[in-house]
């Protein structure tokens, strides 16, 4: 690792592959001989239609969709498709069903609410402060679609399995663990995912959806609100953020090409969570805040005896070049956010240096 780069657990944006990052640097300049940046290229272009096809085509692959499922790039993040998801979706006596497991979870019902759309939250973790994931769920089987955030940033906690729904359509906000690990697509009506955090940069949030799903879409909204104008025009209906775009092909080519597929990723994320969550199983000084059976591959977040030593670990991983592992502002503690391009070593470094700090001041 070169000596201007630190051991990165930002929970977004976040580390991202060095092999990308060089790969960008090499052509920022002169994109594919064209003589212009990858920031300067015309989306109209062949090179972009390039970079966007192949994206799609890449996200397809690593997931083994078929025809009857688009591949969209849009702005406004995650967050926007909170209201997109229930303007789109839901029409007159619509009914959808919400699992609430965190901030994020809130967030998505609370834009149905606005939107004065009909909704049960059917489970919730709340009562404990969303330190787990709810299990039996009475999922309604009149539901348009019944939705659920598959990895919870701020409180650590993510679905081991996806839940049951029955033939209802299951939509996930995936921001924080896309591509992190093999699962059956098909059970999916929807995915999204906020780039910033798993697969590429900030201002751009990949949206799968199905034919089923895009085909609810009303005639009565603006048009930049509507999937199928996005879906029509291959995301480019506006300028799409180029950039966001053409870095996200190039994790997904490295996801590909250099990780060898969601199998190996998996075995690797398995083995970085499982030594930090085996260091707080043996310690009495760091205690994780998630559940054992709802801990998240992601985003390990922990506590220390007090706040005043948080504070001392924080800015001591800062000297030690560990950045990011202040915890959520709304929660504190600390948090390890060990997405798919945050190295084995690195989560290593980081345990040596707690178990050195416990030593320390334990």
């Amino acid at each position: 690792m070169s000596e201007t780069r630190i051991h990165n657990f930002n929970a977004g944006p976040a580390a991202l592959p060095l092999p990308v990052l060089e790969e960008i640097q090499e052509s920022f300049l002169n994109f594919k001989n064209s003589g212009m940046s990858i920031t300067e290229i015309s989306h109209r272009s062949k090179w972009f239609d390039d970079v966007i096809n192949d994206a799609v085509a890449r996200t397809k692959s690593l997931l083994n969709l078929g025809d009857n499922y688009h591949v969209l790039f849009l702005q406004g993040g995650a967050s926007l498709q909170f209201a997109m998801i229930p303007m789109n979706l839901l029409h007159g006596d619509d009914s959808a069903d919400y699992v609430n497991t965190g901030t994020w979870s809130t967030k998505a019902i609370d834009e149905a609410k606005i939107l004065g759309k009909t909704h049960q939250v059917v489970a919730s973790s709340k009562d404990r402060n969303f330190c787990y994931i709810p299990t039996n769920i009475p999922f309604n089987s009149n539901a348009v679609y019944a939705h659920i955030t598959s990895n919870n940033t701020i409180k650590g906690t993510q679905w081991a399995a996806y839940p049951d729904t029955g033939k209802v359509p299951l939509i996930a906000d995936m921001s924080s663990d896309f591509l992190s690990r093999p699962f059956d697509a098909s059970k999916f009506g929807m995915i999204y995912a906020g780039a910033q955090k798993n697969i590429g940069p900030a201002g751009v949030c990949l949206v799968i959806i199905r034919d089923d799903m895009l085909n609810r879409t009303p005639d009565n909204l603006p048009t930049m609100l509507k999937y199928t104008t996005h879906a029509s025009k291959n995301s480019m209906y506006n300028t799409p953020p180029c950039f966001s775009v053409y870095t996200i092909q190039l994790v997904l080519k490295w996801l590909m090409e250099t990780v060898g597929g969601l199998d190996k990723m998996a075995a690797i994320n398995r083995q970085k969570a499982g030594i930090l969550y085996m260091l707080f199983d043996k310690s009495t000084f760091y205690k994780g805040t998630a559940d054992s059976d709802s801990r998240s591959m992601m985003n390990v977040t922990f506590r220390l005896p007090s706040e005043e030593l948080e504070k001392k670990f924080i800015q001591e991983a800062t000297e030690n070049h560990f950045g990011g592992l202040k915890g959520h502002r709304s929660v504190g503690g600390c948090r390890a956010s060990i997405y798919n391009a945050t190295s084995l070593q690195s989560v290593q470094a980081l345990v040596d240096f707690m178990l050195d700090f416990e030593k320390k001041n334990g």
